[in-house]
C-alpha cells in the first residue's frame, strides 16, 4: 500500500497543477470504490476553484472555495495528471476535469481507496479526527514517543504503526527506522528506553524524509503522480532483504511476521532484550 511518502510524493506532484484552478466537471466512472463516490460529487463541486492541497497522514485534501474533497489511495491506487481526452484505462475510475484542459485521474485496481467530499473542515471527519500526530512534526519527539509507550506491552514495532500513536509510519518505513535506531521489532513498547526512543524518531523522520526525497518506494503497483516510480527502494537496509547480508554487519536479516505483516530485522544489529 502507498505509505506516507508515496502519499507526500503525489501531492507534490499534483499540486502544481491543481492549486487556483477550477473544476470544470467530474466524471465518475466506477463509484463503488472502499467506500461509494457520493453521487452528488459532480454536482457539490463543479465550477469551484481549488484553493489549496494538503495531507493529513495518507489523506489527500483538496480544499475547495465551499468544502474539501478527502481523497485515500487504498492499496494499490494512483493519480496522474492528463490531457482530458485522454482515453481511460480499465481501472481509471474518476476524473476532475480542470479549467485548464488537464484532469486529475484517479486509478485503483482494488478499489480500496476513497474520494468523499465533505462540506466543513475536514479535519473533523471521522476518518480523521482521531489521528495521531504527524511523524515530521515538531510536536512528535522522545518525549510524547515516552507517554505514548508507558507501561505498553504492545510490540514497539507495532505501536509505531498504530495511527493513533503516530499517523503514516507504515509497514516498510518501521522496519527501516527499527533498524537504523537498532530496536529490535519485538521489543514490548513500554521496555524501550528514553534514549531509544529518541533514537526512533530521529530515525523515523530521517527514513521519511529520504524517502519523499527521492519520490517513495517502488513496490508492486505504486508509481508517482508522473508515472515515474519511486526509487528509495535502492537505499532499503532491512525491508524485503530476508536471508541477505546485513549492509552494516553482514549477519542475514531475518524474516517474522507481526500483525499478519511482515518484518524485517538484523537479530546482531537489533538484540532483542
Amino acid at each position: 500500500m502507498p505509505e506516507l511518502p508515496e502519499v507526500e510524493t503525489t501531492l507534490r506532484g499534483v499540486t502544481p497543477f491543481l492549486r487556483g484552478r477550477r473544476i470544470r466537471s467530474v466524471e465518475v466512472r466506477e463509484p463503488r470504490l472502499r467506500w461509494r463516490v457520493p453521487s452528488s460529487l459532480a454536482r457539490k463541486t463543479a465550477g469551484q476553484s481549488i484553493k489549496r492541497t494538503r495531507r493529513r497522514g495518507k489523506y489527500l485534501l483538496i480544499d475547495l472555495e465551499r468544502g474539501s474533497l478527502i481523497l485515500h489511495l487504498g492499496m494499490s491506487g494512483s493519480l496522474r495528471v492528463l490531457d482530458a481526452g485522454t482515453p481511460a484505462l480499465t481501472h481509471d475510475h474518476v476524473d476532475i476535469v480542470l479549467d485548464s484542459g488537464f484532469a486529475l485521474r484517479f486509478n485503483d485496481p482494488r478499489r480500496f481507496g476513497c474520494l468523499l467530499f465533505v462540506p466543513d473542515d475536514p479535519l473533523t471527519h471521522p476518518l480523521l479526527r482521531r489521528l495521531a500526530p504527524e511523524p515530521l512534526d515538531d510536536a512528535f519527539d522522545g518525549e510524547y514517543l515516552e507517554r505514548a509507550t508507558r507501561g505498553r506491552k504492545v510490540a514497539i514495532k507495532q505501536l509505531v504503526m498504530n495511527g493513533q500513536a503516530v499517523v503514516g509510519v507504515g509497514n516498510i518505513y518501521a522496519s527501516e527506522a527499527l533498524f537504523r535506531a537498532r530496536i529490535h521489532p519485538l521489543r514490548p513498547a513500554g521496555r524501550v528506553k528514553r534514549r531509544e526512543l529518541d533514537a526512533l524518531v530521529r530515525a523515523i523522520k530521517r527514513v521519511l524524509e529520504l524517502a519523499i526525497r527521492v519520490g517513495g518506494t517502488s513496490l508492486r503497483d505504486y508509481v508517482g503522480a508522473d508515472g515515474s516510480p519511486g526509487y528509495f527502494r535502492q537505499k532499503l537496509y532491512v525491508y524485503e532483504r530476508a536471508g541477505k547480508p546485513c549492509r552494516r554487519c553482514g549477519t542475514p536479516i531475518r524474516q517474522i511476521t507481526q500483525g499478519a505483516r511482515s518484518t524485517y530485522f538484523c537479530p546482531k544489529c537489533q538484540p532483542r532484550r
